[in-house]
């Protein structure tokens, strides 16, 4: 049936709209346009034009071999995106051969894997071995890796959105880095380059990126949507592209959108063109999508049905047999090498760009355009069809130029000169930066965990020197809060441009001093905690990708981790390196009420890998923690990122001196604060604020069990980790005369001891020590959302408090 010609729209895609729009107001984005190029080299485009072909095929092989031919034990569909990898091949071979400089950093959509591992198949960067080993163990990752994939993957992805996302903050990092002279600044600045799906396009965090990185003026980036207009379930609204732009223009990016390809630019010039323009522009996404799976009688047949008597039409479209016809109606923007090349070389400014890419998905393959393509595998009849097509012969599957027309010394003579493939070694380093044995902090009578934070990094700010130099807070609108301020008083805001404090220039007292410019050294953020993790993640990297190593902290409330947990998670998966501050935490929280109140905190501290997590009771250990996880952010082998769980508590302090003893076990995971006798049968264990109802139950206890013991635990996460990696040791045999260090923390205690664990947060984080010798273990935390209250109410209803603790330790000692 015809489609609704209600649909029509202004015609935004006229070639004739000037090539170029004003760049001299800054947020004068470009008109939407299709620009075709004439002036691209035959014999080059030839070149591209077929290794294109051959990277269609490795990508599909590459699945089907994962898919059809390699021994399936477990019986589970291994999957790959063979649709979703056509719909980007021509954008990517454009990008990869001939458009990008060793410079720039690309994030690739997830579901193109296979295409970037055929590119850098081709480019003598992947192997054979990895490629056939696609989604199994050693081999291809199933979405890119930098760190199971190998040098070559600038960002991982994977959870969608965020592999877009995070390109925006690696170009503030770059600015940061360039306008500190960290970088050489004589050197053309990387494009940070996100190869986008468009249903990624739904993803919250994508908006709230755009939103925060257009405070910043970043520069330097582009984003490539692929237009396919399908997604897992459904077709993509055919208005969607309009809103896109919109919203691109807003904050102030160029929008370029690749709509036709040369062939139907042609096709537009000829008697009938005009309405055949007018047509594809107003034809729904799923209509388009339909008849390309459909094919050339289709097209003819609802083309000539929906403009009756157009006489110049009917001509045009009889004048294509069927292959042409085809060919003609899906040689979109995003397939066409020429128009691809010509809107990539001739962006106009440094100003981020969008390129609005349309596609189908599925291009090439007999999939092409049917809604159920993407997770779609052609089954052997068609693969053995597309192998025809592409003239490969059994056997030459994997033979890098087998079945293309061009002959293999030119081809490799090309791929040997393809600029971003001259630097093999992707992964840029740096000498650590130098950490003080003792960070700058004085020893108070009582003081928080939270407070000790901002004095210990204003101290730092105060001394100067490379680890002041070095360091970079940031921070989602909650930096005083947070106990930032002394170090944003001293260091500055970042910001690209010089601006005063209009409240101190008019002599306004404030406590803050909200000085703004390039040589400010915190990155204030909105509201937004995945924003504040995607910044973390490219701070992090920022040795890797530039050159030069940053130490970055971020502070947050400590609930709301869990609101940028996937931006968390995709963080450590990158390997980044960061101090992650999240404070305040727990009902210890007060007044402020459930909402502001963390639980399960300490469990995903626990829980995430490459982050190990501590909560210090005493501002003493937090500084002995600090200057150990500088060094660790450091450890390019067996260093990670850090989360310090703080607290507003204020506490008495020990007065003591902190010897290498002390310190080595603070790093460990914990110390007796009073040490059990041999074979004692009771102990209390505790971590963080709770520390005065600890002391106060075992001051209690200890004058009818004067043998108890009192266990300050600095990281669960440390000692649990230490501990599962000997026991795995033993489990495969090997002879460890080794102990854990919880281990040995537990060998005073007879074997029929029981300990009361207690935490503010969930009991499970401290419950499972009771394992390790196979101590009873009373574990007290909390275990549902919390209240309003003051600390007494609140520590007896949730059975934290003093008498709860002593009740615990007591009952079964009674008992016995």
């Amino acid at each position: 049936m015809p489609f609704n010609r209600s649909n029509l729209r202004p015609d935004l895609n006229d070639p004739n709209w000037p090539k170029e729009a004003p760049v001299a107001n800054q947020h004068e984005a470009l008109p939407e346009q299709t620009r075709i190029t004439r002036g691209v080299d035959a014999a080059e485009l030839t070149l591209l034009k077929e290794l294109e072909k051959k990277i269609l095929w490795l990508s599909a092989w590459t699945i089907h071999n994962a898919n059809h031919l390699r021994e399936s034990r477990d019986g589970l569909k291994v999957g790959g995106h063979q649709a979703s990898c056509a719909s980007i091949t021509a954008i990517m071979t454009a990008l990869y051969l001939k458009v990008l400089r060793p410079q720039d950093r690309v994030a690739v959509k997830p579901h193109a894997s296979p295409v970037f591992h055929a590119i850098q198949y081709l480019l003598g960067n992947q192997t054979r071995d990895k490629m056939e080993k696609f989604r199994a163990l050693g081999g291809m990752q199933s979405y890119p890796s930098r760190t199971k994939d190998g040098s070559f993957v600038d960002f991982s992805t994977g959870s969608v959105g965020l592999g877009a996302a995070v390109t925006n903050f690696a170009a503030l990092t770059q600015d940061y880095l360039r306008m500190k002279d960290l970088v050489p600044t004589n050197d053309v600045p990387g494009r940070m380059v996100a190869l986008v799906g468009d249903a990624e396009l739904d993803e919250g965090n994508v908006y709230e990126a755009l939103l925060d990185t257009w405070k910043h003026d970043i520069r330097n980036v582009w984003w490539v949507i692929d237009y396919n207009r399908q997604s897992l379930d459904g077709m993509v609204n055919e208005h969607l592209f309009r809103l896109i732009g919109r919203f691109f223009r807003a904050v102030g990016w160029n929008v370029i959108t690749l709509k036709y390809g040369r062939k139907l630019y042609e096709a537009f010039q000829r008697p009938g063109g005009s309405a055949l323009k007018k047509w594809v522009n107003a034809c729904p996404n799923d209509i388009y999508s339909a008849l390309a799976f459909q094919g050339a009688a289709a097209w003819r047949k609802q083309i000539l049905e929906d403009n009756p008597g157009d006489a110049d039409l009917a001509t045009l479209i009889g004048s294509y047999d069927d292959d042409g016809l085809q060919d003609l109606m899906t040689n979109l923007g995003g397939h066409c090498m020429e128009a691809l090349l010509d809107a990539f070389e001739n962006v106009p400014n440094d100003k981020p760009t969008c390129f609005i890419a349309y596609t189908i998905k599925g291009f090439g393959l007999p999939l092409a355009g049917h809604k159920d393509n993407h997770a779609g595998l052609m089954n052997p009849q068609q693969m053995a069809a597309f192998r025809a097509d592409n003239n490969v012969t059994q056997g030459s599957e994997w033979e890098k130029f087998a079945g293309l027309e061009s002959s293999a010394e030119n081809l490799q003579a090309y791929l040997d000169h393809v600029p971003f493939n001259i630097l093999k070694q992707r992964r840029l380093s740096e000498a650590p930066i130098p950490v003080p044995a003792a960070l700058p902090y004085a020893v108070e009578k009582q003081t928080s965990t939270q407070m000790a934070f901002g004095k210990i990094l204003n101290n730092i700010a105060k001394e100067g020197g490379p680890l002041a130099e070095r360091i970079v807070t940031t921070s989602p609108d909650v930096s005083v809060s947070t106990n930032l301020g002394g170090w944003i008083n001293q260091q500055g805001l970042f910001e690209r441009f010089e601006r005063g404090d209009e409240f101190r220039d008019r002599k306004v007292p404030s406590a803050q001093k909200w000085i703004r410019s390039p040589q400010g050294q915190h990155i204030e953020l909105g509201i937004a905690e995945n924003n504040l993790f995607l910044n973390l993640a490219a701070l992090g990297l920022s040795e890797s990708l530039f050159g030069a190593r940053l130490l970055p902290i971020g502070t947050l409330y400590d609930p709301f981790i869990s609101r940028g947990l996937d931006a968390l998670n995709y963080a450590c998966y990158q390997d980044a390196r960061f101090m992650l501050v999240a404070t305040p935490s727990g009902v210890t929280l007060g007044p402020e009420g459930g909402a502001h109140q963390s639980i399960s905190t300490p469990m995903i501290g626990m829980g995430q890998p490459g982050l190990t997590s501590y909560e210090p009771a005493f501002a003493d250990e937090l500084s002995v923690i600090m200057r150990w996880g500088f060094d660790h952010m450091q450890d390019r082998e067996n260093g990670g990122s850090l989360y310090l769980r703080l607290s507003t508590r204020n506490l008495n302090q020990p007065q003591r001196d902190m010897d290498e003893d002390l310190k080595n076990q603070i790093i460990k995971g914990g110390y007796w604060l009073k040490k059990p006798a041999a074979g004692s049968t009771l102990a209390i264990v505790f971590m963080g604020a709770v520390a005065p109802q600890a002391i106060e139950a075992y001051d209690r206890l200890v004058t009818d069990y004067p043998d108890a013991g009192l266990l300050c635990i600095t990281s669960a996460d440390r000692l649990y980790n230490d501990w599962q990696r000997l026991e795995r040791a033993r489990l495969n045999g090997l002879d460890q005369v080794e102990m854990a260090h919880v281990e040995d923390l537990f060998e005073p205690l007879g074997a029929k001891a029981r300990f009361c664990s207690v935490i503010d947060g969930h009991p499970a984080a401290l419950a499972w020590m009771g394992a390790v010798r196979g101590h009873s273990v009373a574990p007290l935390g909390i275990e549902g959302f919390g209240q309003c209250g003051d600390l007494p109410d609140l520590y007896a209803t949730y059975n934290i408090d003093a008498d709860s603790i002593e009740r615990a330790a007591r009952r079964f000692q009674e008992r016995r």
